[in-house]
């Protein structure tokens, strides 16, 4: 595409503080998009238990079809604990598109961004900046929905290819040599697993260092995952980029957000070879729901992270210019001093929203 055309955005705001984040997030890209030579087109579509209990089905087939057209995606956040399939599983499209579309690279950035407190002590002198790299459409979440349950057991299944771990860590490989270029000291990438007891791990690591070989310009090495854990909450300015299986990337990601000040903080990609999701980290918190509470950043940060993907993808200088500009009005607006009703302050969804609008 040329830098003239519009950039087609599909929008799912899904349920719950779903779309009440995703507003603050168009806004901000319908303000920047004139300032760097860009332009947007989006097109709104349902996703959700919203939807499911309406109809019985996540998204309709004409929300897939969207998806599929777009340039990229911008998911809010999908289900409610009130709302469940017959086998009591929650209604989830954001790992149903991570399927369709084959986005194996589930990317969780977590950045200490100045003015936000962490839980770890040091962390505001040292910073916090890592990446996990979470395999998004095999591992455990495979099983998802083809469980066995008996009345004395219950079975999931495990899956992890040749195919897509190759592309996973490719995909970070690059990432981590990236993050290299631009000025990260010390980096390197991380390969999470539990190889000392399972042979799928063992299976998984050795296509790991396989692909390691290629890279010879990155550190390169293992952690398991408990051990991966006790590190991230004692020193988690030692890791640049890690990656894992999805159900340790669910929950490794889920621990680097409240490093940063919470879920609120915490924007994600679910990236393929053409596709790409971006939501943030956090659910639909169906408690605050409709308050004014929500803190939008998540949802802003994760649109920066999708112009960062189309200047990639598209050779925009534009959207890598907007991405830039949005990361650092966020940082402008909490070093001001903003405190979200997430920290125990009284700034709602409105109030950062307008902080970031201003700082642009």
């Amino acid at each position: 595409m040329s830098a003239n055309d519009a950039l087609h955005i599909a929008v799912l705001g899904g349920d719950g503080i779903g779309p009440e984040v995703m507003a603050p997030a168009l806004e901000v890209l319908r303000k920047i998009e004139a300032s760097v030579g860009l332009k947007f087109r989006f097109t709104e579509a349902p996703a959700g238990a919203g939807h499911y209990k309406e109809t019985g089905r996540s998204m309709p087939e004409s929300t897939i079809r969207l998806c599929e057209e777009a340039d990229a995606i911008l998911l809010g956040a999908c289900g409610l604990p009130s709302v469940r399939y017959p086998d009591n599983t929650e209604i989830a499209p954001q790992i149903e598109l991570r399927v369709i579309f084959d986005l194996y690279a589930g990317v969780r950035p977590a950045r200490l961004i100045p003015g936000v407190r962490s839980t770890i002590v040091g962390a505001d002198q040292k910073g916090i900046d890592l990446v996990v790299i979470r395999e998004s459409t095999e591992g455990l979440f495979a099983s998802m929905g083809k469980g066995v349950v008996t009345d004395s057991e219950a079975r999931e299944t495990m899956v992890i290819t040749r195919r897509t771990s190759e592309r996973l860590f490719e995909f970070s490989f690059r990432l981590a040599e990236r993050r290299k270029a631009r000025g990260r000291v010390g980096g390197g990438l991380t390969c999470v697993d539990k190889a000392n007891v399972f042979k799928a791990f063992a299976f998984f690591r050795g296509i790991f260092d396989e692909t390691a070989k290629r890279h010879p310009d990155v550190r390169a090495d293992h952690l398991y995952i408990d051990a991966t854990a006790a590190a991230l909450v004692k020193r988690p300015w030692d890791f640049d980029v890690m990656v894992t299986e999805n159900m340790f990337g669910d929950i490794l990601s889920d621990l680097t957000a409240g490093l940063i000040g919470g879920m609120g903080m915490a924007p994600s990609a679910d990236i393929g070879d053409r596709y790409a999701v971006f939501q943030p980290c956090h659910g639909t918190a169906p408690d605050i729901m409709g308050q004014g509470k929500a803190n939008p950043t998540a949802m802003i940060l994760s649109a920066a992270m999708m112009l960062d993907w189309l200047a990639d993808k598209h050779g925009l200088d534009g959207a890598a210019e907007a991405a830039e500009n949005i990361e650092r009005a966020v940082d402008k607006v909490y070093a001001g001093g903003i405190k979200p009703f997430e920290f125990g302050g009284s700034n709602g969804t409105a109030d950062v929203a307008r902080a970031v609008l201003a700082s642009l």
